[in-house]
């Protein structure tokens, strides 16, 4: 069986488990501390990061992107009968997520109001992009979910899990991405494709008392009453 070798919360992560989750694809997942990793991964991590995916023969496979294309090459597509030209496009706009997987991780953690507004604006080019890509959905490309949706899926369940929590929409303007957003959720494979206590242990770094947005600072309530954010 395939074996995943993961952090909790890291984005990277979640993109594979979550595709192995749309084709259920059976797979062994191993947690591991970043701050201790243990020697054996890093024996066979070169780069010392996760994901890494033990294929079934016992390769270890590195890099999320990488991985993503053996899962593809292994299984059944998502979307039958694409095109070179639409595998390409598909290829391209789910970068357009991953490369912002970093970005939306800097923007939660940011100390004070001002740097979550300039981090969140950067964050926003990417949705903006897809707002004006997105159709009449329910996900990127009409009624099948595809390879663009499991890597978006990874940006739009945090922001759901910091809109829950603190009442701040990352999303905030972009209604096709928030429909979208909400088609997805509705799917399982954000749940699915994570730890039982991932939220927890979500909540308890990106909403930190380090953090603007753990603070309650930006809570619609009084302090003295309870919000996701603050109690």
């Amino acid at each position: 069986m395939i074996k995943v070798i993961s952090f909790k919360i890291c984005p990277f992560v979640q993109r594979v488990t979550a595709l192995l989750e749309a084709k259920s694809i059976p797979y062994e997942i191993d947690f591991i501390s970043l701050k201790d990793k243990p020697q054996w991964f890093l024996d066979i991590s070169p780069t010392g990061q996760v994901p890494v995916l033990i294929a079934k023969d016992g390769t270890p496979l590195f890099e999320s992107d990488a991985i993503i294309e053996y899962i593809d090459e292994i299984s059944e597509p998502l979307e039958a009968d694409l095109t070179p030209e639409a595998k390409a496009l598909n290829r391209a706009w789910s970068y357009q997520a991953s490369k912002h997987y970093l970005v939306q991780c800097s923007a939660m953690r940011s100390p004070d109001e001002e740097t979550l507004t300039e981090r969140s604006s950067n964050l926003g080019k990417a949705f903006a992009k897809a707002e004006k890509q997105l159709g009449d959905g329910p996900y990127f490309s009409g009624n099948t979910i595809g390879n663009v949706d499991i890597a978006w899926l990874v940006l739009l369940h945090r922001t759901e899990i910091i809109l829950k929590e603190t009442g701040y929409d990352f999303l905030a303007g972009y209604s096709k991405v928030q429909a979208w957003r909400e088609a997805l959720m509705k799917t399982g494979l954000a749940e699915k494709s994570v730890a039982e206590d991932f939220e927890q242990s979500f909540t308890d770094f990106y909403l930190s008392d380090k953090t603007f947005l753990g603070t309650g600072s930006n809570c619609a309530v009084p302090r003295n009453e309870p919000c996701g954010a603050c109690c």
